[in-house]
């Protein structure tokens, strides 16, 4: 048992012992719910410490007090077996290009926040700060350090790095995430940047073109991979914003579990969008048949939301290794040209 807790302490928990029993908070600050299975999790958790153990040992081989690494094969195959969380900053930094961008501008998060504030995103910000992750300890005002302040500047400093997003509703969630991660305002802020200015440009811009044009190449890549999960959509009407537009603005946070959710990220920040399309495909064809059931657009809705929880999501390094498994194959030239002609049409439409 003693290892166990050890093998807590180093790849999930690093700044607090963990107890033989499971507490209320997960290691990530956010409370659990009284009907959370604590039986379930530890089962879980026995195996999945066993995996985080040895890619641990191996991540600590490969870096070897390294403060950079670099991009290639070998990197990518340990970034995809999962990144131990007390190295997640520096590699999603490094294979993001946010370590670059901070390099290359030192000082320029803390003259944003010395500039002039816009009152009216001053005020947006302010509103949507008590909303963000309520049930997470480091986010209440009583936590010391408390993350609202942290998440108020690295808001508003790329709401002033970059106008033309300022700020949209899904970005606190993003940063708040970032943060409970990096620990680190300015490390945070490069890596929205990396997000939001290259990995998913034009998400949170005020006509969300790219999020728009991303949920219409998924539905386009359904057709093709999942032909029976389409038909459903078709036959009852769903617009595919209504069912997958959450997981695609807020990066699957609150949509799927936190470690399953900082899994994929550490292949977003490697690989690019991309890896959102493997997941969003994954949980449907995984849940082919649950979905192909519905008899109306309501059940379309609550079968979408279903297959978002359950063991097949819960069993992270599974469930990742699935994601590169069940959707088969897609190359990045297929998601340019589909994204080329369904940008052109919503263009066309808007003009």
């Amino acid at each position: 048992m003693e290892k166990k807790n050890k093998a807590t302490d180093r790849t999930l928990t690093p700044d607090s012992r963990a107890q033989d029993r499971v507490d209320s908070v997960d290691p990530f600050g956010f409370q659990r719910s009284k009907h959370f299975d604590y039986e379930s999790y530890e089962e879980l958790m026995s195996e999945y410490l066993v995996v985080l153990t040895r890619r641990s040992i191996k991540w600590s081989k490969l870096l070897k007090g390294k403060t950079k690494v670099q991009r290639n094969v070998k990197l990518k195959r340990y970034v995809r077996k999962g990144i131990p969380n007390e190295h997640r900053a520096l590699v999603w930094m490094a294979t993001s290009g946010a370590q670059d961008q901070l390099e290359k501008n030192p000082g320029h998060y803390q003259s944003l926040l010395r500039a002039q504030h816009d009152p009216k995103l001053v005020e947006t910000i302010c509103t949507d700060l008590n909303r963000t992750f309520p049930d997470n300890v480091q986010f209440q005002k009583t936590a010391n350090p408390c993350l609202q302040k942290a998440l108020y500047n690295v808001l508003l400093a790329y709401g002033h790095h970059n106008p033309a997003v300022g700020y949209c509703q899904g970005m606190n969630f993003v940063a708040g995430y970032l943060l409970i991660i990096t620990k680190d305002e300015e490390k945070s802020f490069w890596l929205m940047d990396a997000l939001l200015g290259r990995i998913l440009p034009d998400y949170y811009t005020p006509g969300m073109l790219g999020l728009k044009t991303d949920q219409e190449v998924l539905g386009e890549l359904v057709k093709v991979k999942i032909p029976g999960v389409w038909q459903t959509m078709t036959d009852h009407n769903v617009m595919w914003t209504l069912v997958v537009s959450r997981w695609f603005i807020c990066l699957f946070i609150d949509v799927l579990p936190v470690e399953t959710v900082l899994r994929i990220w550490d292949c977003l920040f490697y690989e690019g969008s991309k890896i959102l399309f493997r997941v969003a495909l994954t949980l449907m064809h995984h849940n082919q048949a649950l979905i192909e059931e519905a008899q109306s657009l309501p059940d379309v809705c609550q079968n979408f939301k279903q297959i978002t929880h359950g063991p097949f999501v819960d069993q992270c390094h599974t469930f990742m290794q699935n994601i590169f498994i069940e959707p088969g194959s897609l190359s990045m030239a297929t998601l340019t040209k589909l994204r080329a002609t369904w940008r052109s049409r919503f263009v066309a439409e808007e003009s």
